[in-house]
């Protein structure tokens, strides 16, 4: 076979295998040698030299196979180093062997994923660790693309993902599903995590993509996966939910030249219908609860409403306000009274809606999106001039990148 040719099998082979099974790769090496600090360096380094061997050698019949043995061998290289240091070779063996056994999924399937997604969740981790070791662990998303995601340097993002992965050694974490009393607080964790991540994804940015699609859709499979493993925990479902029905219009977010695009006016023959379907088919199954489930579960309404509308003037503005009611009196954020302000607008006029937002600008003094949202409902009551004093104090206040750009186009459509 030429060179080039098993080339380009070696690499799609090593994709596929990394796409599909880095999780269960990564959680069976954990159960069977422990230390998660050292698992995943060890498969990376496999995965690494996969590359090289697979061109020359042939890509092999079992690919993941073939990278957990690599991979395990050079785990316990380490693990025999650090005992040959500490004078405890003889120990090695037997830290092998007495690993726990792997964790039982629903339906009583081995699915080392489960215990992985809690494990890299974990409450002793820092908040803003938990979704970038999440990502990394359970779906093998390079640090540089993660590092990225969260807009920060690749060195930065490489320690924190170091000093998460020392810290769990540290503890003597358990890789195990937590005990059912302790579920609920831990997929509270598990779902904050990757909420965290995709509202990441979303975040208005430089470069060549305004919103970080790829990203966006590597979290919403962290959540389906959530989901799937599992089963009937609504803070999950709720979760999937959501994403799913707010990465369905990935394509209309933004424009060819990159610039934002209102909802209300995005192309809604570009969104995903077949996942505007999943997310709705999902939502319907999930009965009204409490706490952090509940307020995705209200969140993913408000997006099936949006999602379902033919046009938006077809979108149920009340059924909308009266979720936004709802999550407001759960979570008292001002951001959702911004929110709940559009929508009030939305149903029954620009006055309303000032009248709503004026509680929200009391909570978030010199926040750009209060001067913005006060400049559109302005506008659309004729008072021009306040509001091009309002869009001047947003603009003023917003950073760099494509919401300011957003924002000055806004302002010089008024002149017109």
């Amino acid at each position: 076979m030429p060179q080039g040719s098993a080339a380009v099998l070696a690499h799609e082979a090593l994709e596929q295998v990394v796409r599909e099974d880095w999780g269960r790769l990564l959680g069976a090496l954990i159960r069977r040698h422990g230390r998660p600090d050292l698992a995943e360096d060890c498969l990376a380094e496999a995965v690494a030299s996969a590359v090289d061997q697979w061109v020359r050698m042939g890509v092999p019949t079992s690919p993941a196979g073939w990278l957990a043995h690599v991979a395990s061998r050079r785990l316990l290289d380490v693990l025999r180093r650090e005992a040959t240091a500490a004078g405890k070779v003889h120990l090695v063996a037997s830290h092998v062997e007495g690993r726990p056994q792997p964790e039982l999924g629903p339906g009583g399937q081995v699915d080392d994923r489960l215990p992985l997604l809690f494990l890299a969740a974990h409450p002793a981790l820092a908040p803003e660790a938990r979704p970038a070791l999440s990502l990394r662990f359970v779906l093998g998303v390079p640090t540089a693309d993660i590092a990225a995601l969260f807009m920060v340097p690749t060195p930065t993002m490489a320690a924190r993902v170091t000093r998460a992965k020392k810290r769990l050694r540290d503890i003597g974490a358990a890789f195990a599903v937590p005990a059912a009393e302790a579920l609920p607080e831990r997929t509270d964790d598990v779902a904050r995590a990757i909420y965290l991540a995709f509202t990441a994804a979303y975040a208005p940015r430089e470069g060549a993509d305004v919103v970080a699609v790829s990203a966006a859709g590597d979290t919403a499979r962290l959540a389906r996966l959530a989901s799937e493993l599992v089963p009937g925990t609504p803070v999950f479902d709720a979760l999937c939910a959501l994403v799913t029905l707010q990465h369905a219009r990935r394509e209309a977010r933004a424009d060819a030249d990159g610039g934002l695009v209102r909802l209300a006016d995005q192309d809604r023959s570009r969104w995903h219908r077949d996942e505007i379907d999943s997310g709705v088919a999902i939502l319907r199954r999930i009965e009204p609860t409490t706490g952090f489930a509940e307020e995705r579960r209200l969140q993913a309404l408000i997006a099936a409403f949006h999602a379902t509308a033919a046009t938006a003037a077809d979108t149920d503005w009340a059924a909308i306000v009266r979720a936004y009611q709802r999550l407001e009196e759960l979570t008292g954020s001002p951001v959702v009274r911004l929110n709940h302000a559009v929508a009030v607008a939305e149903l029954s006029g620009p006055l309303q809606g000032l009248r709503v937002l004026q509680a929200a600008a009391d909570q978030l003094p010199g926040h750009h999106r209060v001067h913005a949202v006060r400049a559109e409902l302005l506008w659309r009551e004729g008072q021009i001039s306040a509001a091009r004093e309002a869009y001047k104090a947003a603009i003023a206040l917003c950073p760099d990148g494509p919401e300011l750009r957003h924002l000055r186009g806004r302002l010089a459509a008024m002149a017109t």
